[in-house]
């Protein structure tokens, strides 16, 4: 039996999520208090015959705090149960939050006394710190929409095969901001711009022009070779760990150039020996 725990902030697309679970086969239950995970579990585990052996349960910061202290050992009890569990955790940014629930006119679930939107977001981030610090993915939905989020979900969980981690290569331009879901991250603006080549400009690393201007480079070469033989040699590492997802992110100054090159040189590369490699280009896709 699997379970996907999916949790995050209020306003980051939980319900999006667990509807993409559940067209995808998984039995879904919304809103469960952690107190009850284990019993619930327990419960349709030893269902004889067996329902559901996908079952997905979102859980937010309504429930018990004192329910959510223990949530380590709720996780250690359900998988004694010999339970494969994957938590998803959906956060984004807080101008982001407030702007969505501004434009859906919906409460937050914490705003109760008069409590201010700005604190109540910051008490649910506080009371599901013992969930995101255990998340297997944690995924940053600001820049997502819908269908990007269900793309994603898709991509990472959905077909994720069991015996291999599930790594993503995505570029991104720090003047855009850090990616928040990231194991490893990669600085390449000491590179050649092609930025500052006037005709290259309208161009991104995945066309000709700019392929052929980074390949004139050693150190271009040399970067990407260095990256490729850090990760080839700690990628089983952590997979020994039992670790299920990896995210590597690459970034330049835009996002545009040097990241996405390296990007799509890097997934190539890994794709020759693994089969549970995906891209994304953040700026750009």
């Amino acid at each position: 039996m699997k379970l996907v725990i999916v949790s995050g902030l209020s306003g980051s697309g939980k319900t999006i999520a667990l509807h993409t679970l559940e067209d995808a086969g998984y039995f879904c239950v919304d809103n469960l208090p952690v107190g009850l995970l284990s019993d619930f579990v327990h419960s349709m585990k030893n269902n004889k015959p067996a329902l559901y052996d996908l079952i997905s349960v979102a859980v937010d910061a309504r429930c018990n705090v004192q329910d959510m202290a223990h949530f380590e050992n709720i996780m250690t009890e359900i998988k004694a149960l010999d339970v494969e569990v994957e938590i998803l955790f959906l956060t984004s940014k807080v101008e982001k939050l407030l702007t969505r629930f501004n434009e859906t006119r919906r409460k937050h679930p914490l705003s109760k006394k008069g409590l201010p939107l700005v604190e109540a977001i910051h008490l649910e981030r506080s009371i599901l710190k013992s969930i995101s610090s255990n998340a297997n993915l944690t995924i940053d939905t600001s820049d997502l929409n819908v269908h990007e989020l269900r793309h994603i979900i898709n991509n990472r969980i959905l077909q994720n095969d069991t015996e291999t981690m599930a790594i993503l290569v995505q570029s991104f331009g720090f003047k855009h901001g850090l990616p928040a879901d990231t194991d490893f991250m990669f600085d390449v603006r000491c590179l050649p711009n092609p930025h500052w080549e006037g005709h290259l400009r309208p161009f991104t690393g995945k066309d000709a022009p700019v392929i052929e201007y980074l390949d004139s480079f050693p150190a271009v070469a040399d970067m990407e070779k260095s990256i490729l033989i850090f990760m080839q040699q700690w990628i089983p590492c952590f997979e020994k760990e039992g670790r299920s997802y990896m995210t590597i992110s690459i970034g330049c100054t835009g996002g545009q150039h040097r990241s996405v090159y390296l990007a799509e040189k890097l997934t190539a590369e890994l794709k020759k020996s693994r089969s549970n490699v995906s891209l994304r280009h953040r700026e750009s896709d």
